[in-house]
């Protein structure tokens, strides 16, 4: 099958609190969306860098301050933006994001981080075409969690995950759709299938309108989620 190029890309980050679903989605969209003839790139926030990596590590053993772990997160970021997310947007592919800077805006801001101000220090990165806000509550988060054998984090408490759920909600960026998370994951996707494909005619229509070869292009990318 030839693979399908998106002039600019498509950048689609998914975010939501812990246990909302962010990782089995992603890998789901991507399903959908190779099958459909996408050429899709899935990454992740922290990545598996040193900087990540040790990040995640400390969720385990003890959190850092506040401001060293934003100062880890953002060397994280710059290396995973140059790196793996600009190329792939700049070669037409649809990049999907497990995690991206409104996570260290929603997680740090609820350490005391000024929420402005991480914003801010994150314009060099490239902003979501496609923001898909998992929602639901901390108490069904850390039921899921608990129910896929994990136990919850030092990030991963009540109090913490309901301020990054709000700070979450709060944030005002282009392309933002929430999505009911308490839901199975087939009406999920289903949300975010549409919101894609909402995403995608914007984009396709920007690249010289919407002729009949770009109609077609359009819908080849967005075929229905197979049941």
């Amino acid at each position: 099958m030839n693979k399908e190029k998106i002039t600019g890309g498509l950048l689609i980050a998914i975010e939501g609190i812990d246990g909302a679903g962010k990782s089995t989605l992603a890998r789901k969209l991507a399903g959908v969306l190779e099958s459909a003839g996408a050429e899709v790139v899935l990454s992740k926030e922290p990545t598996n860098g040193p900087w990540g990596t040790r990040l995640r590590e400390t969720a385990a053993t003890g959190r850092l301050r506040p401001e060293e772990e934003v100062e880890y997160l953002l060397l994280d970021r710059q290396q995973h933006v140059e790196e793996i997310i600009r190329p792939a947007l700049d070669r037409g592919q649809i990049v999907i994001l497990d995690r991206y800077f409104p996570s260290m805006v929603a997680y740090q801001g609820a350490a005391g981080l000024p929420v402005e101000q991480m914003l801010h220090s994150n314009d060099f990165a490239p902003r979501p075409d496609l923001l898909l806000l998992l929602d639901l509550t901390p108490a069904q988060g850390l039921q899921r969690i608990r129910a896929r054998g994990d136990v919850p984090n030092h990030f991963e408490t009540a109090q913490n995950l309901e301020r990054c759920r709000e700070i979450f909600n709060q944030l005002e960026l282009p392309g933002k759709t929430v999505i009911d998370a308490s839901r199975g994951e087939a009406e999920v996707l289903g949300d975010a299938h549409a919101a894609t494909v909402a995403a995608l005619t914007r984009r396709i229509a920007e690249d010289g309108g919407l002729t009949p070869e770009n109609v077609q292009k359009l819908e080849r990318l967005t075929a229905a989620v197979a049941s």
